[in-house]
């Protein structure tokens, strides 16, 4: 039973994590361009979010609104995580602790 129970394991982890290593060495060369790029563009928004707002005119505003949401469309979502990792995550603390 404990030689069934480690062979899943095994399985479940190479399912899960060798596809994402070959996905990540394709994605190192652009990495460093969509760093900058998003780095400028977080500071943007951060000075928007500086700005003294209140001395604008109404169209201004709403320009500076359609800009925020735009850079954060492009920004994307944030970090995902896999069922199938999170299961795993799961499982190891559970033995581990």
């Amino acid at each position: 039973m404990k030689k069934l129970s480690v062979l899943i394991m095994a399985v479940i982890l190479s399912v899960t994590f060798i596809p994402k290593s070959e996905a990540a060495l394709s994605e190192t060369t652009t990495e460093s361009a969509l760093t900058s790029k998003n780095s400028a563009s977080v500071a943007r928004l951060y000075e928007i979010k500086a700005m003294d707002k209140s001395n604008l005119s109404s169209v201004e505003r709403k320009d500076l609104r359609k800009e925020v949401r735009s850079i954060r469309k492009d920004l994307g979502p944030g970090i995902y995580i896999s069922a199938g990792a999170l299961i795993i995550i799961i499982i190891l603390l559970i033995i581990l602790l």
